[in-house]
């Protein structure tokens, strides 16, 4: 594995091992590859991950001090209901910037998912909801923030944003995260924002389909135009963008935005006939008001619907983990984003997730292959 397994070691290296230092058995980063390896492999429980440790011990122990053997399942609970989970992010994005370097003009779609099963009903404890951060073009889980309990998104989304660079890059957020001070930060850290607008910010909805609500649009206004039947169902998406300077000091006069630069309206309509449907919606940028190009990107950020959470359901089965004690299933969270990360960049095998991680289960050839790609 060589570079790759370099690279793991040192992501992870800064992670504080919480256990004490008296008869500690298995390094820290045993406990943190064997569980990365296995996820990749199927493993989705602790008794599975151990249980993959001793199958597969001589193929681990060629990158591995395993002189103490594979921990016991409830080791591996324990470490990682322990772990400190800000410190497990560092690292997970650390490793992607190893294998991975952001490019001017990517999209990052930020977004929320629910971890179902994570709901602790015994202790009381709420399911856990994840931010995730993913880059769209290139198919790329980059860190993932767990929103704080009795919390919500917009507390999370800052701390996320906080361990990315995303300079010149588009970082798109569904409505919860139109907020001032998110848009600023987007900016002061030398990015651009499409933020969707809906009624959580007093009268900006209202401003912003009223600039393109009149009998004419206004005179700088662009447009552009996309036309989908991929799936059998005709999909048109029309958008519509403005600059027009009266209307965005209209919108900061009543609360500043950082950078505002133009307001986008998007249509799709769907289907035909009595099937017709129609969804308007309505965005504010830092970018300039080029229709095409704001079409595109606000379309790519839906991609983390079904290139991220849906893959992670069913090929990884997350909103069925029974993992639910303390940090765990935090922790575990980013351990399967790192898997997925892998195993969508490993390319010699021309089937889905869930396909891959069997035959990485099976092939330890082809296991070196997914530790070892670089994207």
């Amino acid at each position: 594995m060589g570079q790759q397994e370099t690279s793991i070691h040192r992501a992870f290296e800064n992670v504080t091992d919480p256990r004490s230092t008296i008869n500690l058995k298995h390094p820290l980063i045993n406990i943190i590859a064997i569980t990365i390896c296995a996820v990749i492999s199927g493993a989705e429980g602790w008794t599975e991950i151990e249980e993959y440790g001793h199958c597969k011990r001589d193929f681990l122990g060629q990158f591995l001090d395993l002189s103490a053997g594979i921990p016991s399942h409830d080791t591996f609970g324990r470490v990682f209901r322990w772990v400190d989970p800000d410190e497990m992010a560092s690292g997970f994005y650390m490793w992607t910037q190893v294998v991975y370097e952001l490019t001017a003009g990517e999209v990052i779609a930020i977004d929320g998912k629910c971890l179902r099963s994570s709901k602790d009903r015994t202790h009381g404890k709420e399911a856990i909801y994840m931010v995730n951060a993913w880059a769209t073009s290139n198919n790329l889980m980059l860190s993932a923030e767990r929103v704080a309990d009795k919390s919500n998104e917009i507390t999370a989304i800052p701390r996320l944003l906080n361990l990315l660079d995303i300079k010149d890059c588009m970082v798109t957020i569904d409505a919860i995260g139109c907020q001032t001070d998110i848009a600023e930060q987007i900016i002061e850290q030398g990015g651009d924002y499409i933020l969707a607008v809906k009624d959580n910010q007093g009268t900006l909805l209202e401003d912003v389909s009223a600039a393109f609500a009149g009998p004419e649009l206004p005179p700088d206004t662009h447009y552009a135009r996309q036309y989908d039947d991929s799936h059998g169902r005709s999909v048109v998406r029309e958008c519509w963008t403005t600059a027009q300077d009266d209307l965005l000091a209209h919108i900061n006069a009543y609360k500043a935005w950082a950078g505002l630069q133009s307001l986008v309206q998007i249509v799709t309509r769907s289907g035909e006939g009595p099937d017709l449907t129609l969804e308007t919606r309505y965005f504010i940028t830092s970018l300039p008001p080029d229709a095409a190009l704001l079409l595109h990107s606000i379309r790519l950020h839906w991609h983390i619907e079904n290139s991220l959470h849906w893959v992670l359901d069913v090929s990884f089965n997350e909103d069925r983990s029974r993992i639910r004690r303390d940090h765990a299933p935090e922790n575990m969270a980013l351990i399967r984003r790192a898997a997925l990360n892998l195993l969508k960049h490993e390319t010699s095998m021309k089937r889905g997730i869930k396909a891959r991680r069997k035959r990485a289960g099976w092939d330890n050839e082809y296991l070196r292959q997914v530790l070892s790609v670089k994207v």
